[in-house]
């Protein structure tokens, strides 16, 4: 075993090796009794592509891209179906480029189903009705915010391709913001997620339920439950007839059920029951249209993704209450479930385990990998061992984290040395950090630079409570925790306190600028892709899902207007003095470039050495293996040169002044 100091020691995972691993397989379903999903591919210009489970091969080719924008975060892309008349499986899809809905029969090619310019998620084949039902969003105007979105139902025959007017509208639009309808068992009513501004979809939203009228359209629409304070993440009918539905009313996202229905004992349930009362999460937050996080069986049984933290796959038998957890190496499970019969089919992986397709036979409790199974690139001796800790933060506070210490077989460090360590600043910021195998973060402690992966508060996963504590305390709470973290591990011995950085995208690189111009914790940092104005940002320069998040995370800006300017880092760019990197896509409409670019005219002239990367093609977070590679190496040239770390084959970075 070599000895070698911190951060300089050589290792197998390369940037490259990183980039290609990037990425998880997404949007599982059944087609049929086969499980199909959506998989990335970084080296195909970051396309995601759908997979059929019984070949698992790629049933689309470049450029087919299955991905869509709506409210730019997406949702569902895809649904497929075999008809009963026999032939084989009849796709609809959402492509990238163009945001238009296609038919698509394997062996022939992708038809357009809708017109250019709209844009459309979570589709649903109605083939009874020769139609598909998903969310329609079009603009109105050309500012971010000029538009509508509303339940729609495209027809099947293509015949809205080259004509708007043939999409039907299932509702009178009432609200900024729908989720896909769903149709009950018996085809006669529909339910759906609603919510407008100021309020994100974790503050409230409001489940409707309208009655299927002979002209196809919803009538008699009615609010069942939610609220300006209460969060329904999301709906579905179980086989009875009965609404599912995961709601945070009690502090924390739990499933209830609405509805009469006789029990075989001859006794009937109460009109709402909450199945699983728990201090635990059976749902999370909504930034993408379709996320699932349980899925209701025919024989009764409930599907759930659920957890405090982290999340596990599991079966609730409503009547009980009783879950069954699923056996195996899998410690986080992501909110896409698909069923058929007895089967599950979800996303999960684990610390060593990076995401893999699992299926999970409710009748038997065996659980296998059916699709991306997890293989070593490297040997596993080189991931850190992560560590779930609990800090205090200011107050006595509780502050959650993942530490992620330098590991690496062929190297140890000088005694008395302490590591360099870098703080990861999740994005949302009402989000958390996953509990999975990350090869980005083994590029660093296979280096011997460890990684703390902070969820301040703010962060999914602990109630809403603790979600709560970032209202109006964006640049705040965040800021402190992370520090928090940071300088206790300082302080016992972990990591040494004179090499701390901070690195993360989007709000996530908010965290990273303010903590950089708010705090004297860190030598350095990387901020990518980032919010640093609040003033452009929240004023018409984002996209209109976010367009008043700020109102929550900051506080109204009609009442405190002199906070968005006293919380941005573009305004404290005099308090700057640690060096870093920023990195953006040019194509970013959630966080354009002209935030960075107003960041670094003001810093203009104070001597601050940085490196200012920009990626064409790429918008919010990247996707192509060319960017990851360069991001990642000029991220690790930066605490080389701030760290003093003897690093090689890695390009140059300069940093300019």
């Amino acid at each position: 075993m070599e000895t070698k100091a911190y951060g300089s020691w050589s290792s197998p995972v390369d940037a490259a090796l990183a980039a290609a691993h990037d990425g998880t397989p997404d949007w599982v379903g059944f087609v049929g009794g086969e499980p199909w999903w959506t998989e990335p591919r970084p080296a195909e210009g970051g396309r995601r592509t759908l997979v059929r489970g019984d070949t698992r091969e790629s049933v689309l080719p470049a450029p087919w891209n299955v991905r869509s924008r709506v409210i730019e975060y997406g949702g569902h892309p895809w649904d497929g179906a075999v008809p009963v008349d026999g032939g084989g499986p009849l796709l609809v899809f959402v492509h990238f480029d163009d945001q238009r809905l296609y038919r698509y029969e394997p062996g022939g090619e992708p038809r357009p189903l809708t017109p250019p310019g709209p844009r459309w998620a979570e589709p649903r084949l109605l083939l009874d009705r020769g139609e598909v039902w998903c969310v329609l969003e079009e603009s109105t105007g050309d500012g971010p915010s000029d538009v509508r979105r509303v339940p729609a139902a495209v027809p099947l025959d293509g015949s809205a391709a080259d004509d708007r007017a043939a999409v039907r509208e299932l509702t009178v639009e009432r609200h900024r913001f729908v989720t896909g309808p769903r149709l009950s068992p018996d085809g006669r009513r529909a339910a759906w997620l609603a919510w407008d501004h100021p309020r994100m979809p974790w503050d409230g939203t409001e489940l409707l339920v309208g009655e299927v009228g002979d002209d196809g359209r919803l009538h008699a629409v009615r609010t069942v439950a939610g609220g300006p304070r209460e969060s329904v993440a999301q709906v579905e009918w179980a086989a009875d007839g009965r609404l599912l539905y995961a709601s945070d009313r009690d502090g924390w996202w739990n499933l209830y059920r609405d509805g009469v229905s006789p029990r075989p004992s001859g006794r009937e349930d109460p009109r709402l029951a909450s199945l699983c009362p728990r201090a635990e999460e059976f749902a999370g937050p909504l930034w993408r249209l379709g996320s699932r996080w349980f899925a209701p069986l025919a024989d009764g049984l409930i599907a759930v993704v659920h957890g405090r933290g982290p999340t596990v796959l599991g079966v609730l038998d409503p009547e009980t209450g009783e879950v069954a957890d699923t056996a195996g190496p899998w410690a986080e499970f992501a909110p896409t479930l698909a069923v058929h019969g007895t089967r599950v089919v979800a996303v999960g992986a684990g610390p060593r385990t990076a995401p893999e397709v699992v299926e999970l036979d409710t009748a038997s409790g065996r659980a296998r990998v059916v699709g991306t199974p997890h293989h070593d690139p490297v040997d596993p001796a080189y991931y850190s061992e992560p560590q779930v800790r609990t800090f205090a933060g200011p107050g006595g506070r509780e502050v959650h984290a993942y530490v992620h210490p330098p590991r690496n077989p062929g190297h140890t460090a000088p005694e008395g040395e302490l590591p360099p360590y870098v703080i990861w600043a999740h994005g949302g910021p009402t989000s958390r950090a996953p509990l999975v195998l990350d090869l980005a973060i083994a590029y660093f402690t296979s280096r011997g630079i460890g990684v703390a992966e902070v969820d301040y508060g703010g962060s999914t996963g602990y109630g809403r409570e603790y979600r709560e504590r970032l209202r109006e305390q964006w640049g705040v709470v965040d800021v402190e925790d992370c520090a928090a973290v940071a300088l206790a591990l300082a302080e016992e011995g972990s990591a040494d306190r004179a090499r701390l950085a901070i690195r993360g995208g989007s709000a996530g690189g908010w965290t990273t600028a303010a903590s950089l111009t708010g705090t004297g914790v860190y030598a350095c940092g990387t901020i990518a892709y980032p919010v640093l104005d609040l003033v452009g940002w929240g004023a018409g320069e984002t996209h209109d899902f976010e367009s008043q998040y700020l109102e929550s995370l900051i506080g109204p800006r009609a009442e405190v207007p002199e906070r968005y300017a006293e919380r941005s880092p573009s305004e404290q760019v005099d308090r700057l003095t640690a060096p870093f990197l920023l990195l953006q896509g040019l194509d970013d409409v959630i966080c354009p470039p002209a935030q960075c670019e107003r960041f670094l005219a003001r810093l203009d002239g104070r001597a601050v050495p940085h490196a200012y990367l920009t990626f064409a093609g790429e918008g919010h977070g990247f996707r192509r293996a060319e960017t990851l590679v360069r991001a990642l190496e000029a991220e690790l040239a930066l605490y080389a040169q701030v760290f003093g770390l003897d690093v090689s084959g890695i390009p140059a970075l300069e940093l300019v002044k």
